[in-house]
């Protein structure tokens, strides 16, 4: 049986790459806090409480941007949601929710992964 595939997605500078850090142990991505310093998937093999998977930390997704490199970043964690068999949506806590929150929520709703 392989191993689980998680994929860590929102928009940008929500803590995904700190959260993918934190379940690695390491530092493999990098943290700034400036959005875009994520654009391509990495990826990672985690065992956390006794569970062995691999976690993919993705760019953040900007839901209507025009902008080509937040277009390719957008498409990035398209790939890894298409490939995970878990995801987990990560908000921005303190921030609250956000309309492009709601609009990455409406974009995984219609995911295979439910």
């Amino acid at each position: 049986m392989s191993k689980p595939i998680v994929a860590i997605v929102g928009r940008p500078n929500v803590g995904k790459s700190t959260l993918f850090n934190r379940l690695a142990g390491e530092r493999i991505s990098i943290v700034e806090d400036k959005p875009g310093v994520t654009r391509d998937r990495i990826y990672c093999e985690v065992e956390w409480l006794n569970r062995k998977f691999t976690l993919i930390d993705t760019g953040g997704i900007e839901p209507e941007s025009e902008d080509i490199i937040l277009q390719q970043m957008r498409r990035q964690a398209e790939i890894a949601i298409e490939t995970a068999d878990v995801i987990v949506f990560m908000v921005d806590g303190k921030e609250g929710l956000t309309p492009a929150d709601y609009e990455v929520a409406n974009l995984l709703r219609k995911t295979k992964n439910r």
